[in-house]
């Protein structure tokens, strides 16, 4: 097998490795089966077998694609649900998954890896919108007391559409040569769906009441809040201030001494969620499950995939409870913790620390799930009143695929020169993030959006959670 298919069967046994809390709206055959769809459609064209560098080339490109379409689009995310609206803005990115999922799922009729790669990037450039559209959505749509669960519920349909994913990919199913363009067309499903049902759900009430839409926010209010509506409304204008907020873009965001110090926080967030070593995790996946004994690989990965759901599930029950900030601390020491212990087992080997190695990965799969995956998504809309809030959430998604972009690349290289020892510097890094969680992530557990104009001066110093959203308010722009 050429190293590209190698590579991508230790990557990306699981889809979700390249871009956490992005809607997995298509499976992932075995290697071995495009492989020899990518032979054949080479020799068809060109009567003769491609060489194994062309392959590996194609191949790489078909998993780079992916995220350079994310991260050609988040960036205008925010821009798009300021012009659409949140509801209109996913309605019209909704036509690149059935796109996508067309040119992919009907592949084995032309030129296959042509129509693969082009599906990939459309897919991915959907990917990319979505993954700043959907938390801006819910999170304004959510009541204040259930904003963090339904904002990690989305995460836990992600990683539920991963599972599934997972088990389809299996060659008893739809793993098969004869049978892959089916898992790749079943992202049609919900693509579908969702342009079905989500015309029945209303705008945005903040949304619109910031753009000066008051009657459309009641109506909207309405439906999502039955007879508390005026007091949601009466809520709302509170909360917003005086008059349709004016948007920010993302040069004033950018210079604004306002908004600064939430960008650094949502920001960090991002970067704590890529550079954590979760990608490392599946590129060791392989030797992690053969050194504990498993013959079968893809066992390992549906193990890793239900301990993600589980402790995904885990999240939204206590996101309300526990809080932001003690998640994301306690997922981010969780995972240094098991990064240092994974790394001196896989040094030493052998079947003992073989069984060590597998219980320090899922462990890092499910401290990662617990915090450091749905929490960003959702934690950088809570720090920003409406105008910034778009921009805000498309800078972060364009930091969350450059990342994951730049650890793609750097990982191969570093993992070369330091072997298994490179989940130590993982560790570091994630020593580091949390230090910047405790430092600066306050807790957003009920509490409204910042609201459009500063409050009244607070009396006596701010609480330690409040410090900087108070900041945020106060300062001038």
């Amino acid at each position: 097998m050429p190293r590209g298919f190698q590579q991508i069967q230790e990557e990306e046994e699981c889809p979700w490795v390249g871009a956490q809390g992005v809607p997995p709206t298509h499976g992932c055959p075995p290697p071995q089966v495009l492989e020899g769809e990518y032979n054949a459609t080479w020799a068809r064209r060109w009567g003769a077998p491609p060489p194994p560098q062309t392959i590996s080339l194609l191949w790489a490109l078909s998993v780079a694609i992916f995220s350079v379409g994310g991260m050609g689009t988040a960036l205008v995310g925010g821009a798009l649900a300021e012009r659409l609206g949140r509801k209109g803005a996913l309605l019209a990115t909704n036509g690149l998954a059935v796109v996508g999922g067309a040119l992919m799922g009907g592949a084995k009729l032309g030129p296959t890896y042509t129509l693969i790669i082009i599906g990939r990037f459309i897919v991915g450039a959907y990917s990319g919108l979505v993954s700043v559209l959907v938390p801006l959505y819910v999170g304004e749509v959510a009541p204040l007391r259930l904003r963090g669960a339904l904002g990690t519920l989305h995460q836990l349909g992600i990683v539920l559409g991963i599972l599934g994913a997972q088990v389809l990919g299996l060659r008893a199913l739809l793993g098969t040569a004869g049978a892959w363009p089916a898992l790749f067309g079943a992202g049609l499903l919900p693509a579908a769906l969702q342009l079905l049902l989500l015309p029945l759900c209303p705008e945005s009430p903040r949304f619109l009441l910031a753009r000066g839409q008051r009657g459309r926010a009641r109506r909207g209010l309405s439906r999502l809040a039955g007879p508390a509506a005026e007091a949601g409304l009466a809520a709302l204008e509170a909360e917003l201030g005086r008059g349709p907020a004016p948007r920010v873009g993302f040069v004033e965001l950018l210079r604004s001494r306002r908004f600064r110090q939430p960008l650094i926080v949502t920001l960090g967030l991002q970067l704590a969620q890529q550079l954590s070593g979760i990608n490392a995790i599946f590129y060791y996946s392989t030797s992690i499950f053969e050194g504990a004994g498993l013959q079968d690989p893809a066992v390992g990965t549906i193990g890793t995939g239900v301990v993600n759901v589980a402790a995904t599930a885990l999240s939204v029950v206590l996101v309300e409870r526990a809080g932001r900030r003690l998640l994301q601390l306690v997922g981010l020491l969780g995972m240094m913790g098991c990064a240092g212990t994974l790394g001196l087992a896989l040094k030493l080997g052998g079947p003992a620390w073989g069984a060590v190695a597998l219980s320090s990965a899922l462990a890092f799969v499910g401290f990662f799930a617990v915090g450091p995956g749905p929490l960003p998504w959702f934690v950088g809309a809570e720090l920003f009143p409406p105008g910034p809030r778009g921009a805000a959430l498309g800078l972060a998604g364009l930091v969350n695929w450059a990342s994951n972009t730049a650890v793609a690349m750097a990982f191969p290289p570093l993992q070369e020169a330091l072997g298994p020892m490179v989940f130590l510097l993982f560790g570091a890094l994630l020593a580091g993030f949390a230090l910047f969680t405790f430092l600066l992530l306050p807790e957003t557990r009920g509490r409204p959006f910042p609201g459009g104009d500063p409050p009244e001066p607070p009396q006596g110093p701010p609480e330690k959670d409040t410090e900087l959203q108070c900041l945020a308010q106060h300062q001038e722009i």
